[in-house]
């Protein structure tokens, strides 16, 4: 179970300034950030036939990724529990995009945050964690990064945040200006409002589980899609149900796992799309040409899945929109997914699958 334990206080009253004062440094940082983009992708092929493909560009937020908005979250949740207080050390089990987060929000607050992560990770996310003021706590297993941070948590009287299985709680999915929300504001004016489809890669699995139950209040016809990569457990597991399963786990950062995780609800995800490593890098490559600009591996997995759904769309004569998520930009993955030498040693060849992509958006 999460680690939590009673946060040091001097007194009632100043542990209740404190938070308020925590919950305030929160908010105006919200406050002074702004909405993150909605891009259409100029796809003739599909345009034409009264389809079109849209990306929220998550990557400007102020640390550069989707899961800003989580550690957001997280750490408001943490803070209105009470499992966070003025002395509390911060403790995750995370080795990418969430931790970098975390750290930014930590320092935010003037708390000590430590990621736990595998020997392996590259140092570019060490350096982005250590950047935010956060300390770097290696394990050999990737598998002994949830343990090692509880341990963490206990040892050092802090708060182990956990977002495995706290990111489909942490999250108001009614509103609040979250993702789901956003989106369908931002959609409002375009030829097909109401998307058809809207389609999420799962690491946690908070962002399917706020987006499926927003569409759900709110009536909506859309349905949820989840790109899983080679790998992961969650396809399988969405097919049968069974929460034991395990896979060998995700060669794209950021989404896949290799256990089923807490915050995965397989009930409220309408359909899965398995994408191979191939063709997650050879999308990546491909959009990025067409965007201009450099995205993340799990945006490319995402993108594969979009072009499937509106092919089934093109051949079952149907209409509407089909709205996904610009995860991270590419820069954070020059010394891996964007370096041939790197993708020899890791991938499988991708010229098939460039091939097969470069059809559909010409």
């Amino acid at each position: 179970m999460p680690q939590h334990t009673s946060p040091p206080s001097p007194t009632a009253a100043g542990h209740s300034a404190w938070l308020h004062q925590a919950i305030d440094r929160i908010e105006a940082d919200y406050q002074r950030s702004a909405d993150t983009h909605l891009i259409p992708l100029p796809l003739p092929r599909f345009a034409q036939v009264g389809i079109d493909l849209y990306l929220k560009d998550e990557s400007t937020h102020p640390t550069g990724s989707l899961k800003h908005r989580l550690a957001r979250s997280l750490f408001l949740y943490a803070l209105c529990n009470g499992w966070i207080g003025p002395q509390s050390t911060i403790v995750e089990a995370s080795s990418g995009s969430t931790a970098v987060s975390e750290a930014y929000f930590a320092r935010l607050l003037g708390l000590p945050f430590v990621a736990v992560m595998p020997r392996s990770t590259s140092p570019e996310k060490i350096a982005l964690i250590e950047f935010y003021g956060g300390r770097c706590h290696f394990v050999q297993q990737a598998g002994q990064v949830y343990d090692a941070a509880r341990q963490i948590a206990a040892e050092t009287g802090g708060h182990y945040m956990d977002q495995f299985t706290y990111a489909e709680r942490a999250t108001d999915w009614r509103g609040n200006n979250n993702i789901a929300q956003s989106m369908f504001t931002q959609m409002q004016r375009e030829r097909h409002p109401i998307p058809r489809w809207i389609v999420v890669g799962a690491g946690t699995g908070g962002t399917s589980a706020t987006i499926g139950r927003y569409v759900r209040y709110q009536r909506y016809a859309t349905e949820l899609c989840v790109a899983d990569p080679e790998g992961s457990v969650f396809a399988d597991y969405h097919r049968c149900g069974d929460a034991g399963l395990s896979a060998p786990g995700s060669r794209i950062e950021g989404i896949g796992r290799p256990r089923v995780e807490p915050s995965f609800v397989r009930t409220l995800v309408d359909r899965m799309e398995v994408v191979s490593d191939a063709q997650s890098i050879a999308a990546m490559h491909a959009l990025s040409q067409l965007l201009g600009r450099r995205v993340g591996p799990s945006t490319g997995t995402n993108f594969v899945a979009m072009l499937r759904l509106a092919q089934h769309m093109q051949a079952q004569g149907e209409q509407g929109s089909i709205l996904s998520l610009l995860c991270d930009a590419g820069e954070r993955y020059l010394p891996t997914y964007y370096n041939p030498q790197w993708l020899a040693g890791h991938i499988q060849t991708c010229e098939a699958s460039a091939r097969q992509i470069q059809e559909l958006i010409v």
